[in-house]
């Protein structure tokens, strides 16, 4: 049975918000120790990030994007995006979750161990995954697989009954859906 949800005396008392993940898609100068004033902002109010990666997008213009997973309430994600627009560096700052969703992908390179059938059973499904043999040895596989972060996520679970040696993951790019750009 469910507790009833008790009621504030005060007209403006906040209510509970639930914690939610955004991915954010931020424009800046791509010029050194950008990145560290932003992530600087992250934490020194305490928020988390969830996934980080950074590239330069336009060379003559000396742009980068940096592609922010992170959560919490949404008062605090609307705090987040306010407060780097308000960052000299930063040229734009889109929330891609809340415009309508995003594209997202991350790479991961997986080392599974082993002999015989547990080998067998990791390149079975790692065929399953389309997960690429990108080197070899007589005792290990490293296998190269690109998707959503739950199917990295998945295929790591699995690999880690067939023995899961080491894993590298590149932090999840995204791009919004539509014509919209940033």
């Amino acid at each position: 049975m469910t507790e009833p949800q008790k009621q504030s005396h005060y007209p403006n008392a906040p209510t509970a918000q639930a914690v939610v993940s955004r991915t954010l898609s931020v424009i800046v100068d791509n010029e050194p120790g950008v990145l560290a004033r932003v992530i600087g902002l992250f934490a020194g109010r305490g928020y988390n990030i969830d996934s980080l990666t950074v590239t330069e997008v336009e060379h003559e213009k000396h742009l980068s994007r940096i592609t922010v997973i992170t959560s919490g309430t949404p008062d605090v994600l609307q705090q987040i995006k306010h407060q780097l627009e308000r960052l000299v560096p930063v040229h734009r700052v889109r929330d891609l979750t809340e415009e309508g969703g995003s594209i997202e992908r991350e790479l991961a390179l997986v080392k599974v161990g082993g002999r015989g059938e547990k080998r067998i059973e990791a390149l079975r499904l790692a065929e399953i995954f389309r997960a690429k043999v990108v080197d070899t040895s007589v005792e290990h596989f490293v296998f190269e697989v690109t998707g959503k972060p739950s199917k990295i996520e998945t295929f790591i679970q699995l690999m880690i009954e067939l023995g899961l040696v080491e894993v590298s993951r590149t932090g999840i790019a995204a791009i919004g859906r539509g014509s919209s750009t940033i």
